[in-house]
């Protein structure tokens, strides 16, 4: 087919990044993106977890309705009339519930869609059977779970475009990899075959920097101040060509800000090793791709390239593993840090000896993070005398009633504590909830078969063909650290000055991306910013080892933190269990510069 641009092109504009995305950006897409292709990602590991349970009460329940409600009943007629073909995650748990709801909005619309359902990811009921065949953790090794919740496998692109080739104008998946509902739709639209490794790598790269929206238009940019309107920001709309090279782009008139650097931010979100991110269509190398600005807010993306698949999907398997509870009170006054933090231990304190008292074991986890005072940074705070800080209480315990208990001990230490306490949030209200870990393993591909169901006609695929056996030995060796390109006179600067960054999780994993500002700034990421050297940075926050990579393309480093985030996502009690922060943090970390470089920076 071709697009509503160039002949041999298309558009494709991603409306969602997660669930619970702003309603604004389908309407915007779909009357002012002139695309081909609507897509959108609404999963996360925890996301299944909370629909599973949804499921659980409700059999039509379990997919993310805020699809339903918020862009196919408002805008299923003008998707029609348009003839936008429509891809999402959306279905969860529940693909065919999804379903049924929107063909109910098309109804009510008065227009008639076909609507395509992808299933297969949903392998919670063979769980005893990989039990069986001794399925473990792929980092740890660990056994399945007693007691699982959800278990789905990321199914990748090749099902989505069969979807639509039989005509279907929705299609609705389970569990895929997020950049999968945009790889699906160019592998429909160019014709690509599992051998267009090259192609399906750079799909892959394009699915990747659209899949969380507006993040790569600008949003949690470095470079915050030069972005203009938030308020009114622009979604991604990436026109893609037969080789899969592609120009970022977002409908006229919106804010956010489109360059290289916002886009390369993007890129090195959550990839982990950029020589072989791992989607179970293709083995992507990122390393070499280039950004190039080609008009005000248009970015042209190429050079990825592509290794034959693995022979297994990664599978996510979240379990219930306790309870925890949060809760937040402010403090102010001289010392308050100080003040806050001896509160928190003393309610801490009490608790545990009610705890004996009542004859219940101790808390399995406890965090106090006193917010304002930079608790996060450790031993690079800044800000210890601060005179207004909330301080956050979270633990965990193995039974509901003993947070409870903690929880109605905070608010009376606003009279029969340290002086300063001026109200707490949540305590006496808040309840504990219940701790969902995430288990991620490895299952062969044939043991997982995929269909189709488009209008009730089930189509069979033999997805196990798909493999290519790929295996990380395969990989060029990554070269030790620059040795330091400065002879003479040094001085300190902030990493900031250097290079922007990215950073999110990896499950218990924190991801934090890097690049030069300016090429000639490469050597000195190179020989100051090293594995050593982020290490010890994050020492009062990671239990693992440090990795990195090179990205020559866009002069930057790839940073793996293992073991960094409390246990991650829900399982995590820390004050920022998606690591956020953690590139801002690291921009902050002193680097040594020669002495004409501190000098022009300073300029």
């Amino acid at each position: 087919m071709t697009g509503k641009t160039a002949k041999g092109s298309v558009r494709i504009g991603c409306h969602s990044g997660f669930w619970g995305d702003t309603e604004t950006a389908a309407v915007q897409l779909v009357r002012h993106g002139n695309v081909d292709y609507l897509v959108s990602d609404y999963l996360a590991e925890v996301t299944m977890s909370i629909m599973a349970a949804q499921k659980l009460r409700n059999p039509q329940a379990g997919y993310a309705v805020d699809f339903v409600t918020a862009v196919m009943g408002p805008l299923a007629r003008e998707i029609a009339e348009k003839k936008i073909k429509v891809v999402t995650n959306a279905g969860g748990v529940n693909p065919q519930a999804c379903r049924d709801a929107v063909l109910k909005a098309c109804e009510a619309a008065g227009v008639k869609l076909k609507v395509a359902v992808v299933l297969g990811d949903n392998i919670l009921p063979r769980a005893e059977e990989f039990r069986a065949a001794g399925i473990r953790e792929m980092d740890t090794g660990a056994e399945l779970p007693a007691k699982i919740v959800s278990m789905n496998a990321y199914l990748g692109g090749f099902p989505i475009a069969r979807a639509l080739a039989e005509g279907a104008d929705v299609v609705i998946t389970g569990r895929c990899v997020d950049s999968a509902v945009t790889l699906g739709a160019l592998i429909h639209a160019f014709g690509w075959t599992p051998e267009d490794l090259d192609p399906l790598a750079a799909g892959t790269l394009c699915g990747h920097i659209i899949e969380c929206g507006a993040q790569c238009n600008g949003g949690n940019f470095t470079d915050w101040r030069l972005v203009p309107d938030y308020d009114n920001m622009g979604f991604p709309i990436a026109e893609v060509s037969g080789d899969g090279s592609f120009v970022l782009s977002k409908p006229e008139g919106t804010g956010g800000l489109i360059t290289p650097a916002t886009v390369a931010e993007q890129m090195l979100y959550e990839i982990g090793d950029p020589r072989a991110y791992i989607v179970p269509d293709v083995v992507c190398d990122f390393t070499e791709a280039r950004y190039e600005q080609t008009g005000k807010d248009r970015v042209r993306v190429s050079g990825a390239r592509g290794r034959p698949p693995t022979d297994s999907y990664k599978v996510s398997t979240t379990f219930p593993d306790g309870y925890k509870f949060s809760s937040i009170f402010m403090l102010g006054g001289r010392e308050a840090a100080a003040k806050g933090r001896h509160s928190a231990e003393s309610i801490v304190k009490k608790t545990r000896r009610m705890f004996k008292d009542k004859g219940m074991a101790d808390f399995r986890d406890v965090s106090i993070e006193v917010i304002g005072a930079e608790a996060t940074y450790g031993p690079h705070s800044r800000a210890q005398d601060s005179r207004e800080v909330v301080v956050k209480i979270a633990a965990k315990h193995d039974q509901k009633e003993a947070l409870s208990l903690l929880g109605r001990e905070i608010a009376p230490m606003s009279t029969g504590g340290v002086v300063g306490m001026t109200g707490s949030f949540g305590a006496g209200r808040a309840s504990a909830s219940p701790v969902i870990r995430m288990f991620s393993c490895l299952v062969p591909k044939s043991l997982v078969p995929v269909t189709v169901d488009v209008g009730g006609h089930q189509i069979a695929l033999q997805e196990g063909a798909r493999s290519g056996g790929f295996s990380a030995v395969t990989l060029p060796v990554e070269a030790p650290p620059a040795s330091s390109s400065s002879s003479g006179a040094t001085e300190t600067v902030p990493l900031i000055a250097l290079a922007y960054g990215r950073s999110g999780d990896k499950g218990d994993n924190a991801n934090i991306g890097i690049f030069a500002r300016k090429p000639e700034y490469q050597p000195i990421l190179d020989s100051e910013v090293t594995e050593e050297a982020v290490a010890k940075y994050f020492a009062h926050r990671i239990e693992g080892k440090v990795s990195r990579w090179r990205l020559p393309g866009i002069n930057g480093f790839n940073f793996l933190l293992r073991q960094a985030l409390g246990g991650g996502g829900m399982a995590s009690l820390k004050a920022d269990p998606l690591a956020k922060a953690f590139a801002q943090m690291l921009l902050d970390m002193p680097v040594r510069v020669p002495a004409e470089v501190a000098k022009k920076l300073a300029a």
